[in-house]
């Protein structure tokens, strides 16, 4: 099986044609309507954004060490904690934007490349029980895409937020 047959191909480019799908979207929300909440005492979208970003950032050592041993354990994280110590808030909405396209861009190329037989290298993260490198990525995009939704998802008429 060549590269571009493998399935860590076909989720590199799943995960580039959800960034390419998704950055107008997150471009237009602008920093107004990235700083409320996507519901009742929920993040906000910046929030939100900066979790995806901490997600990238944690899921690039799972997908480069995992490559290099026989078996890995890696770490879960604090993701409230993540949030709050980043202070995503804070941040200019254009900024989180660009980082989080520019990472999953990086991870889109790292994951296309992955070798097939790595893809079966056992992933322990947490208290969770292992799972196999290809898991880890394709759960990557569906856990984006999930998020991507809650960003760019229209509240309904009379302003009130989906819960």
């Amino acid at each position: 099986m060549s590269a571009s047959d493998s399935p860590a191909r076909a989720v590199a480019e799943d995960l580039s044609a959800l960034v390419e799908a998704s950055l107008l979207e997150l471009t237009a929300l602008g920093e107004e309507r990235a700083r409320q909440s996507t519901a009742p005492g929920k993040w906000s979208r910046k929030q939100v954004l900066g979790h995806l970003i901490d997600s990238a950032v944690n899921n690039l050592h799972r997908f480069v060490r995992a490559q290099l041993a026989p078996s890995l354990a890696f770490p879960g994280y604090e993701q409230e904690s993540w949030v709050r110590v980043q202070a995503y808030q804070e941040r200019e909405w254009a900024d989180l934007v660009a980082l989080w396209a520019a990472l999953n861009r990086h991870l889109s190329h790292v994951v296309g490349r992955i070798d097939p037989r790595a893809l079966e290298t056992p992933c322990a993260i947490g208290d969770g029980a292992p799972v196999s490198l290809r898991f880890v990525a394709e759960d990557y995009v569906r856990h984006l895409r999930h998020h991507l939704e809650q960003i760019v998802r229209r509240p309904p008429a009379g302003g009130a937020a989906p819960h």
